[in-house]
């Protein structure tokens, strides 16, 4: 009696083993590049209008940033210059 429950044990221990082992890499890829596919599909791309309005705003926050920088070093090196000769 006991070695029939040993048995049957081993023989569900089997079942679950192959039941779990992974598809084959292939598969594994086909599944994988399908789903980006399907993935790409809900993609809503930007139109060309909105992409130039945002290169613009892009462009614009860099011109901004770039003369808030210019006007910062220049006036730290212009306190620089202060602090220098007041203490020669």
């Amino acid at each position: 009696m006991a070695d029939k429950k040993l048995d049957t044990k081993k023989a569900d221990s089997k079942k679950s083993a192959k039941k779990s082992k992974k598809p084959n890499a292939f598969k594994r890829l086909l599944k994988y590049l399908s789903a980006c596919k399907g993935e790409l599909k809900k993609i809503t791309w930007p139109t060309v209008r909105q992409t130039t309005k945002n290169f613009g705003i892009v462009i614009a926050v860099i011109i901004v940033m770039g003369i808030f920088l210019f006007a910062l070093d220049q006036g730290l090196y212009a306190l620089l210059g202060l602090v220098m000769d007041t203490s020669a």
